[in-house]
C-alpha cells in the first residue's frame, strides 16, 4: 500500500493523490516485519528516496522536499530498510495547533488547542512488492509509539487529508483508530479537476475531539 498527504492543496498529473494511492497488486510476501529494520532517512537517502517516490506518488516534490525529509529535524522521517534498500518510509511533522490551516483547527477543542501539538503525516509509501505485509503498520505505529512518549505529551492528535475516493486508504487509517473529522470540498486540484477531501484523526495524549451536542 502507497500513501501520502500533504498539508496544502496541491496540483499534478498523476492518476491518484493523497494518503493511499490506489492498488489491486498481488501481495507477496517478499518479508515480514521480523524481516526488516527501521532507522532515519540520512542525507544519502535522497536519490533513492526520490526514485522510490516518483514511483510510488503521482506528483513532482520539488528537490528541496526531499533535502529537507533526508536532513532536516523538522521531520519523523522513518525508513524501513530491507536487504539494505528502502522499501517503505513514513514522514510527519509536529507543529503548534496554533499555527494549522483554517480547515484543520477544529481538530482540538479550542480550550486543549491554545498549547498542544499535533503530528501531521505528510507520507506513508510501501514499495509494491511488499505491501499488505503490515510494513505500512509497522510505520505508524512506530510514529505513534514516538508521539506518546513523555517527552511528547503535547501532542493530542495525529491528522491526514485523503480523497473522498481513496478508499483503501480510508480503510487503512479507520482499521488504525483514526476518525472522520471534516469533509474538504474542492481541497485537490488534479489534472485540473477539483476533487473533495476528507480529514482523518486520531487522538492520543488524552486528546480528544471538541464536545458537540
Amino acid at each position: 500500500m502507497a500513501q501520502f498527504t500533504w498539508h496544502q492543496k496541491h496540483s499534478h498529473n498523476g492518476q491518484s493523490s493523497d494518503s493511499a494511492s490506489r492498488s489491486s497488486d498481488f501481495a507477496i510476501r517478499l518479508c515480514s516485519t521480523t524481516d526488516v529494520q527501521l532507522r532515519f532517512l540520512c542525507p544519502d537517502d535522497l536519490e533513492e528516496v526520490r526514485t522510490l517516490c516518483l514511483d510510488w506518488f503521482p506528483i513532482d516534490y520539488p528537490l528541496s522536499w526531499y533535502q529537507d525529509i533526508t536532513s532536516s529535524e523538522r521531520f519523523f522521517a522513518l525508513a524501513c530498510v530491507y536487504n539494505f534498500a528502502i522499501i517503505g518510509l513514513i514522514v510527519a511533522e509536529i507543529k503548534p495547533y496554533t499555527i494549522l490551516n483554517y480547515e484543520d483547527r477544529g481538530i482540538l477543542p479550542e480550550s486543549m488547542g491554545k498549547n498542544s501539538e499535533v503530528g501531521y503525516i505528510l507520507s506513508l509509501g510501501v514499495h509494491k512488492k511488499h505491501r499488505r505485509n503490515g510494513i505500512g503498520s509497522l510505520l505508524l505505529d512506530s510514529l505513534i509509539n514516538h508521539l506518546t512518549t513523555a517527552e511528547r505529551y503535547k501532542v493530542k492528535a495525529i491528522f491526514l487529508h485523503v480523497l473522498t475516493t481513496n478508499q483503501p486508504a480510508i480503510l487503512f487509517y479507520e482499521s488504525r483508530g483514526f476518525i472522520l473529522h471534516s469533509f474538504l470540498p474542492f481541497y485537490y486540484s488534479i489534472r485540473g479537476k477539483s476533487k473533495d477531501g476528507f480529514t482523518y484523526v486520531s487522538y492520543l495524549n488524552g486528546g480528544h475531539p471538541p464536545w458537540t451536542l
